[in-house]
C-alpha cells in the first residue's frame, strides 16, 4: 500500500487470511478469541422443541460437485448415506436468540474484546501485540467499494468495526429493532453451538446440510438447475457490479426476512444465499478425498482442522452462500459449495440453523 498505514490497518494485515479460494469472505482477518461455548450450564433439560421445524426422512446421495463450477475441495463427488433428522425450517432468528440471551445472559464473541494470549498462538512467533485500542469488542462488516475497485483483494470489502455485533449489525447507531424475523448475524461457531446446547438441539453436519439442500434433487440449486437470475428472484444474493452497486432487483440490499423467498421440497427456506451457515464439520481442504469409494454413512466430517494456507487457525464448514454471492467471483449459493471460517469469527453476512435427532 503506498503511503502511510492507519495502526487499525496494520494490525489487520497482521491476522490477514491467506484463503486461497475466492469468495466473499477470503482474506479476513480473524478475530482469535477465546472459546466458551462449551459452558455446560447452557445444556438445556429439555427435549428440542420441534415447532418451526420439518422432519427430513434419510436417503442417500451424491455429495459434492458434479459439474465443472466447483472449488477444489468440492472433489470428487462421492455417495453418502444419512440418517432421518430434524431440521429448522428457517435461519435463527433475532428474536430466537434474543429468547436464548435472555434465558442465560450469554454474550457473544464479537461482544468480548480478543483475547491476545490466544491470538498469538495462531500468529508468527515474534509478531508484536497490537495496541490494547485495537483490541476491542468488534466484528466484520461489509463496506460497498468505489467503481472499478475490482475483485482482487476481498479483505477491502470487510471492516472491523467497534461495537459491531448481532444487536447492532452495522455497527453502533444501527439495530435490529423491527426486525425480529431477520436471521441472527455476527455470531461466531462457538456462539451458534452455545445456542444449540441451550435448545436442545445441534448443527447440521455438512452432508446433512447438503442433503436437505439438495431435497432429493440432483440438481446445482436448491430450485434446480435454473439459473438464480433467470425469471423471478430465488435466493436474496447479489445483482449487478460486486462490490460496488447492487441492483437490488430480489428487493434486498442486505440481509432478508425468512421465508422472503420460496422454500425447496423439503420446506426448507434461503438453502440459498441471505446468510451462510455454520455446520458443525472441521473444515479440510481434502477431505472428499480420504473418504474413498465406498458409501460414507452418517459422515460428520474430519476430527481437526487442516487449511493449508493457515494451518494454525481453526476453521469449520459453512454451508449457502449469503446476500454478498454474485456469479462473478462467488456461487456460494450452489448446493455443493463450501466455505471455511474461522471458529471464533463472526460476520454481517454468517448465521445458521440447527437440526436434532
Amino acid at each position: 500500500m503506498i503511503g502511510m498505514m492507519s495502526c487499525k490497518q496494520r494490525a489487520a494485515e497482521v491476522v490477514v487470511n491467506q484463503d486461497s479460494l475466492a469468495h466473499c469472505a477470503s482474506q479476513l482477518p480473524a478475530r482469535f478469541g477465546s472459546h466458551s461455548s462449551a459452558d455446560s450450564s447452557l445444556v438445556s433439560s429439555n427435549q428440542a422443541d420441534h415447532e418451526g421445524m420439518v422432519w427430513i426422512e434419510g436417503g442417500t446421495f451424491l455429495m459434492g460437485a458434479q459439474d465443472q463450477e466447483g472449488r477444489a475441495d468440492e472433489y470428487p463427488s462421492h455417495q453418502v448415506k444419512v440418517k432421518s433428522f430434524w431440521m429448522d425450517i428457517t435461519e435463527v432468528t433475532n428474536a430466537d436468540f434474543q429468547q436464548f440471551v435472555d434465558a442465560t445472559g450469554y454474550i457473544t464473541t464479537a461482544e468480548k474484546a480478543p483475547d491476545w494470549n490466544e491470538l498469538k498462538k495462531q500468529l508468527p512467533p515474534g509478531t508484536p501485540k497490537p495496541p490494547d485500542s485495537l483490541l476491542v469488542a468488534a466484528s466484520l462488516v461489509f463496506v460497498k467499494q468505489p467503481a472499478g475497485s475490482g475483485l482482487g483483494d476481498p479483505s477491502i470489502w470487510w471492516t472491523w468495526k467497534k461495537g459491531a455485533n448481532w444487536r447492532h449489525p452495522q455497527g453502533p447507531g444501527s439495530d435490529i429493532k423491527g426486525k425480529e424475523k431477520f436471521p441472527v448475524v455476527h455470531v461466531s461457531w462457538d456462539d451458534a453451538m452455545a445456542y444449540c446446547k441451550w435448545s436442545g438441539k445441534r448443527l447440521p453436519t455438512e452432508a446433512e446440510w447438503e442433503f436437505a439442500a439438495k431435497a432429493r434433487k440432483e440438481a446445482k440449486y436448491p430450485w434446480g438447475n435454473q439459473d438464480i437470475e433467470d425469471q423471478r428472484p430465488k435466493a436474496n444474493t447479489w445483482q449487478g457490479s460486486f462490490p460496488s452497486f447492487n441492483t437490488g432487483w430480489d428487493g434486498f440490499d442486505n440481509v432478508a426476512p425468512v421465508k422472503s423467498f420460496q422454500a425447496n421440497a423439503f420446506g426448507l427456506y434461503d438453502m440459498a444465499g441471505n446468510v451462510w451457515e455454520w455446520c458443525a464439520d472441521w473444515y479440510q481442504h481434502d477431505y472428499y478425498k480420504k473418504l474413498g469409494p465406498t458409501t460414507a454413512e452418517n459422515p460428520a466430517g474430519p476430527k481437526s482442522s487442516l487449511d493449508p494456507d493457515e494451518p494454525t487457525v481453526p476453521k469449520k464448514v459453512v454451508r449457502g452462500g449469503s446476500f454478498l454471492c454474485n456469479a462473478s467471483y462467488c456461487k456460494g449459493y450452489r448446493v455443493s459449495s463450501r466455505m471455511k471460517t474461522a471458529t471464533d469469527t463472526g460476520l454481517e453476512h454468517t448465521g445458521f440453523r440447527c437440526v436434532a435427532d
